[in-house]
């Protein structure tokens, strides 16, 4: 084994860690995918969520409470522990999960998805910076991909919602009330298993203990950081509205069951985002090997992907075609989804990478709320879907310029 060759214990740990979080991503995403699915047996139940506006504002509002907070975990996770962040944000939100199963009014509602965020948003920061750090070689892409994968399980998870909402015994409560009592379960194991990387004595004795403002500063002095944020922000707006609008979107464009429509928006491109997610991995990794710059190509061959995706997908005259459009759009959201920490771990240090990651949060989010609430009032203005879709491709296509222009400092201060 050479000398830079992780020790096979690390290397054990590393996949481990991997492992650990995985369901606690899956977690992540079924919580919060499960209410677009069961939006018609929520909005029939709670009376007073005014219209699709009303309800586009609901989920909007988690998105801006959980994008203004994510800088601020990540910086919790940078300064003081990745491993207790993980843990304390997961039983937290499992807990507000299941009380989210006992809301009987739209101001209940909106103050239950506002505590999702806050707890949320300490997680994603956190988890991608803890995997960041264990895997320095080259497996960095491909573990991101992997643990991203649980997020894609757990949006095809939800899909199946509007089918539990619809059975008279179970019903959108219950399934809260189970997936709030796993994952509450679920952080006792976590805690005591779960460990944070080991660092490098001189990296931890030469890594300076800066304040938010100067961590902020830094960060966004960087050129190549901002172009990261913005590139990381772009397409995750058709990302959000695929993701909380399309179950409604099939059911009244192609006038099918709540269950079906559920299944046909997060199935079948959510699985070709896994296998994206892997492919991508796989590839950028081997990349690397040759030319530094081999993650960001591969991310822009995955928004190559979303362009007709997008186009697609707001012109479908038939379930199968937006279904296909759908799969394509998941090809290139693996590619583009496992690329970006890895991106980030080449510009900014070890230090900030939680933080840096919490930014991309804040700002990507935020403007996914924003296109929530803009495109349930563009719906109840009856503007027609091609014309929407057409927009979020554009975005896709400006995209691609701006991650090219990304430089890397160096392959990253600890993947050498």
């Amino acid at each position: 084994m050479s000398a830079l060759s992780p020790a096979p214990s690390l290397v054990r740990l590393a996949w481990l860690a991997v492992a650990l979080l995985w369901p606690v991503a899956l977690l992540n995403y079924l919580d919060r995918q499960m209410l677009a699915s069961m939006k018609f047996s929520v909005m029939a139940d709670i009376p007073t969520i005014q219209g699709d506006a009303g309800w586009g504002f609901m989920l909007g509002q988690f998105k801006w409470v959980y994008a203004f907070l994510s800088p601020i975990g990540g910086f919790v996770a940078d300064r003081f522990s990745r491993r207790f962040t993980i843990c304390g944000s997961l039983f937290v939100w499992s807990a507000v999960t299941w009380a989210t199963g006992r809301v009987t009014t739209y101001d209940e509602l909106l103050v239950a998805r506002a505590l999702m965020g806050i707890s949320e948003a300490f997680y994603m920061p956190a988890a991608l910076a803890l995997i960041a750090d264990y895997h320095t070689g080259h497996t960095r892409s491909r573990a991101i991909g992997l643990h991203q994968t649980a997020i894609y399980c757990g949006v095809i998870a939800g899909g199946f919602g509007g089918y539990a909402a619809d059975a008279p015994d179970f019903g959108w409560r219950g399934a809260f009330n189970i997936c709030g009592i796993c994952g509450m379960l679920y952080a006792v194991p976590l805690i005591l298993l779960l460990r944070d990387a080991p660092r490098k004595p001189t990296a931890v004795e030469d890594a300076p203990k800066v304040s938010p403002v100067r961590a902020v500063t830094e960060l966004l002095s960087n050129l190549s950081f901002v172009l990261l944020v913005l590139y990381f922000t772009l397409p995750a707006l058709a990302g959000w509205v695929v993701r909380d609008w399309m179950p409604a979107i099939l059911k009244k464009q192609f006038d099918i069951g709540q269950g079906k429509a559920g299944v046909a928006a997060t199935l079948y491109w959510q699985s070709a985002a896994l296998v994206g997610a892997f492919v991508g991995g796989w590839l950028a990794d081997r990349w690397m090997r040759t030319n530094e710059r081999g993650r960001i190509f591969v991310s822009a061959i995955g928004m190559c992907f979303i362009v007709p995706a997008m186009f697609g997908v707001g012109n479908a005259g038939t379930l199968s075609m937006a279904i296909a459009f759908l799969v394509l759009f998941g090809l290139g959201w693996g590619f583009f989804d496992c690329n970006n920490m890895p991106i980030l771990c080449q510009i900014v240090r070890p230090e900030l990478r939680a933080t840096g990651y919490g930014i991309m949060n804040l700002v990507s989010i935020s403007c996914g709320g924003l296109a929530d609430w803009g495109f349930g009032e563009m719906r109840d203005r009856n503007v027609p879907l091609n014309i929407i879709f057409s927009v979020f491709a554009s975005f896709a296509i400006f995209s691609i310029v701006l991650v090219l222009l990304i430089r890397p400092r160096c392959k990253s201060t600890d993947e050498v």
